[in-house]
């Protein structure tokens, strides 16, 4: 198996591929579409049927939510490799509707939901392991080879991080993520470490009041929130990476009240889990800062702020820098140059990297992620991936992880 072989067998194959990306595409698989996602993840099930995988369905623990998709194909020797991608989608099927975002292929792209996060990624699994399965069947027979794919990786499932270091063991040669990677003119990148994060709620409780004839005995909710997000953006410092947004606001009812509550959801992302720890103290001590008071003196506002969920960063180690050597060099072999990529957002990576060696961002070349909305003028772009970057990308994959079991 070399990188002519693989071309040619690809190129035979391509159109294949792309006409299971577009069923996969025509499956609205939005997180909470609970029918959809176990729609796709049966379909998918069925396309690795033929190359020896066994599905395993697995319901999230959040009943709102599908079945996590878990396809083992059990190799002959003790040595693993988990390939992990996601079923769902972020968006309803009213919204595809309503900005007719569907499969559309204009020159070397493909617009639709999914194709670049992350349908473009799992078809991306399919050709890599169709091609060893071709050209080294041996090889492929002595690996246990274990796809997991996120019923709810939009929404962030906990037990998906728990089911891959169960399925997979501390002893996985590599966790591969299938996410979109960049590959564009011989240049190419992969994910080496991403951005943690901290979900937190914000609550104030003020005191209503009649605008017009008891507006000296109210203590406005609103105000106190007002002040409350200023306080949170400052936490904001672009030198450790670290960022503060709050993204959600609901407060009060009429305009002619005092608003008595106020409501807020945000976010806080780095990448080192000592700033991590500390922007979360820093968050939590707010809750010590009441300054708004009725006129009277009589009622001060109070004030809420809990964590709700924490995410930890994946950063730079050694283990994923290991494995980024490994696909470099085979890059640089191919006469494409790699580099390495920090993101800001989360991946299924940022549950599994500490346990087993991990590296992302295997999949095509692709841009607007999570974006629908297009514009004649083109300020709004959808959602869509190269198909000139599926080939080599492939051969990437597959020529890298031979020479990793080989070395190993």
């Amino acid at each position: 198996m070399n990188q002519e072989s693989l071309h040619q067998y690809y190129s035979h194959r391509l159109p294949q591929y792309l006409e299971i990306l577009q069923q996969m595409v025509n499956i609205n698989s939005f997180t909470a579409n609970q029918a959809g996602v176990v729609q796709l993840a049966g379909f998918t099930a069925q396309q690795f049927a033929h190359l020896g995988f066994h599905a395993d369905y697995v319901q999230s623990h959040n009943p709102d939510f599908g079945q996590h998709l878990v396809l083992t194909r059990q190799g002959g020797s003790d040595q693993r490799i988990g390939l992990i991608t996601h079923l769902d989608t972020v968006f309803p099927p009213e919204e595809e509707i309503q900005n007719d975002f569907a499969w559309r292929l204009e020159g070397d792209r493909i617009y639709g939901p999914g194709t670049n996060d992350i349908k473009g990624g799992t078809v991306m699994i399919l050709m890599v392991m169709e091609a060893l399965h071709h050209f080294v069947p041996t090889f492929f027979d002595s690996i246990t080879w274990i796809i997991l794919a996120n019923a709810a990786e939009e929404r962030w499932s906990d037990d998906f991080g728990s089911l891959c270091r169960q399925r997979l063991g501390t002893d996985a040669l590599a966790a591969l993520v299938f996410e979109a990677g960049y590959l564009e003119d011989n240049l190419a990148s992969l994910v080496t470490a991403r951005k943690g994060m901290a979900v937190y709620d914000v609550r104030v409780e003020g005191k209503s009041a009649h605008a017009g004839n008891g507006h000296q005995s109210g203590a406005s909710a609103i105000l106190q929130m007002s002040h409350l997000i200023q306080r949170i953006s400052d936490l904001t410092d672009y030198e450790k990476d670290l960022t503060f947004n709050v993204g959600v606001l609901n407060a009060g009812t009429v305009p002619n009240r005092v608003p008595h509550f106020a409501e807020a959801r945000g976010e806080m992302r780095t990448f080192s889990k000592e700033v991590f720890d500390q922007a979360v103290s820093s968050l939590l001590e707010l809750n010590h800062l009441s300054p708004i008071t009725s006129w009277d003196g009589n009622f001060s506002c109070n004030i809420d702020i809990q964590i709700i969920l924490e995410n930890n960063p994946w950063p730079a180690n050694p283990q994923t820098e290991k494995l980024f050597r490994h696909w470099q060099a085979t890059a640089q072999a191919m006469g494409i140059e790699m580099i390495r990529e920090e993101r800001g957002g989360l991946s299924d990576g940022n549950q599994i990297w500490d346990r087993i060696p991990t590296i992302d961002g295997l999949g095509p070349n692709g841009r607007n992620a999570h974006c629908s909305e297009h514009s004649p003028d083109g300020t709004k772009e959808q959602e869509f991936v190269t198909i000139s970057s599926f080939i080599p990308k492939a051969i990437l994959n597959a020529l890298a992880i031979l020479n990793l079991v080989s070395l190993s």
